[in-house]
């Protein structure tokens, strides 16, 4: 397989009033750009995110891992645990990510996507039923989309809910998600067998990883066929 070139970079991200660190890997000739938005207590040196970004970006695509809190507010988030779970304020972070996209000159032209994993998940699914025009797919992994609530009904873009077989209450609240979604071909549930909540089990995050690419591939790729 031909070896894709990746430039890396540290950015530092204006949005919603304060200032996020991030990393930006844009791989040579770029075919669409992936915001991974972490869950509940991580950051974006969450070793799965960074491992599906790496898949992300041997497939071509740029992909940009963020934190979704400042210094400040995660050395208290490990105290008190709120902040990680107040899904408006990192809905409004991701949006303000998006927005500061529109200014960066890499993603001129580039359709984007959303991957979420846990609360994360529900965070990409309300930035982007509040800015249609700024998201072209989504992808939860082992994510919370019911906390989305309301907004599950105005998401436009194709989303793809990723959930472990074992972790049975997820898929749960995954089904009643999809149920409040607009119905169609492109708002699909899929299981990976043996997989638990954090997809540790052999094999089974590299399926995860694999499902987001096709699905990111077919309706971010300039020739896409959707």
């Amino acid at each position: 397989m031909h070896k894709i070139n990746t430039e890396n970079r540290s950015v530092a991200i204006l949005s919603a009033g304060v200032r996020l660190e991030g990393t930006i890997s844009i791989p040579d000739n770029p075919l669409g750009l992936v915001i991974l938005v972490h869950g509940s207590g991580s950051s974006h040196y969450s070793p799965r995110n960074q491992y599906v970004a790496q898949v992300l970006q041997d497939s071509g695509l740029v992909t940009l891992l963020f934190d979704l809190l400042t210094i400040p507010e995660e050395t208290i988030d490990l105290r008190t645990r709120h902040l990680r779970f107040d899904i408006n304020l990192l809905a409004a972070r991701t949006a303000g990510v998006l927005e500061w996209l529109d200014l960066q000159p890499f993603a001129y032209g580039l359709k984007r996507g959303l991957f979420g994993a846990s609360t994360g998940a529900a965070a990409a699914l309300i930035a982007a039923a509040e800015l249609p025009d700024k998201v072209d797919a989504i992808v939860s992994r082992g994510g919370r989309p019911d906390l989305a609530d309301e907004a599950l009904a105005n998401v436009q873009a194709p989303t793809l809910l990723i959930v472990g077989e074992d972790d049975e209450a997820v898929i749960d609240l995954n089904e009643q998600a999809l149920a409040e979604m607009q119905p169609g071909p492109d708002k699909k549930l899929m299981i990976v067998s043996g997989a638990s909540h954090l997809f540790e089990e052999a094999g089974t995050l590299e399926q995860a990883a694999e499902l987001a690419r096709d699905w990111f591939l077919d309706y971010l790729s300039p020739v896409s066929v959707h």
